[in-house]
């Protein structure tokens, strides 16, 4: 039944492998603590209660936050939402179990002085002409100037990109696409990385990815993720260093330079303007530093 379940959110709601191997990783949590195995998961012996108490128990005892309970809490949600819809229960006694209240945390973004030291660093390694250095450089880079998401980025094809390399096509959450423009600046460095491609011999098989280690695979997210934490580290950029620090940076400085939220929402693949208005804080923070400095009584206590 389980694995059923997984199979559908895999291939009827297009979920990422990735996505669907945190809902079994939850699900197989929840149904071990139950004292059942997977192979004998039996819906119709769980009671509301019995997801009460398996909430209390990770949140006193498993030492886990607001916001990864309610993750593990979301996977359980949309299995019961299946069982009911395959006629397998006959409620979802999971509907009226309400999510825990947790703050929201501001997203971490590099400074605008941060990133001009970044990428004057990134313009040595493309001037090298080594397939590596330059691949690294472009994933930084287009991080910073689409906003993409990780998985959105090791997912991409290079037949998703626009014949002249202005714009992108990627497949977000819930499989919804979208065009992402590409910085006219950004050309020429996508250029150079396809034509070491060629001139390299890095692809020499059907691999359509976008992004390709040195033997011509797709690259994993995992290895993304190191790359952008050393490119981070080496110009010395403090606090978080990953991909989605890449992504709010890239909404914390448009929003900054005078962005419409509507706008940072589109091109970032936001599905509702909420999402989208959390980097108001910062922007708010940054006004308060200018108000501080400019105002004859910003300093005074």
């Amino acid at each position: 039944m389980l694995n059923e379940f997984y199979d559908y959110m895999l291939t009827e709601r297009r979920l990422s492998p990735l996505t669907v191997r945190n809902y079994r990783r939850d699900i197989k949590g929840f149904v071990s603590w139950l004292g059942m195995s997977e192979e004998g998961f039996d819906p119709d012996k769980v009671r509301r209660e019995d997801i009460q108490e398996w909430i209390e128990m990770r949140s006193e005892h498993g030492g886990l936050g607001a916001a990864s309970i309610n993750r593990e809490l979301s996977s359980i949600k949309a299995l019961w939402r299946w069982l009911l819809r395959t006629s397998r229960v006959g409620r979802d006694i999971t509907a009226d179990i309400n999510t825990l209240k947790c703050g929201k945390r501001l997203p971490s973004y590099v400074a605008e002085g941060g990133m001009t030291d970044l990428l004057q660093a990134l313009r040595e390694d493309i001037a090298s002409g080594d397939f590596e250095c330059v691949r690294d450089a472009l994933i930084v880079v287009l991080f910073y100037t689409c906003g993409i998401r990780l998985a959105e980025l090791v997912g991409a094809d290079r037949s998703n990109l626009s014949a002249d390399f202005s714009a992108l096509k990627v497949r977000g959450k819930g499989s919804k696409e979208r065009i992402v423009p590409i910085h006219h600046l950004v050309v020429p460095l996508l250029k150079r990385y396809d034509e070491l491609i060629l001139l390299q011999n890095i692809c020499i098989s059907s691999e359509k990815a976008l992004i390709l280690t040195k033997r011509g695979e797709r690259m994993s997210m995992r290895t993304v993720q190191r790359i952008v934490k050393r490119m981070l580290d080496r110009v010395g950029i403090q606090g978080r260093k990953s991909p989605h620090v890449l992504r709010h940076t890239f909404a914390t400085h448009l929003l900054n330079r005078g962005a419409d939220l509507r706008e940072i929402q589109e091109l970032m693949g936001h599905s509702s303007l909420e999402s989208t208005q959390i980097y108001t804080h910062n922007n708010i923070v940054k006004l308060q530093e200018v108000y501080s400095r400019a105002h004859p009584r910003g300093d005074k206590e």
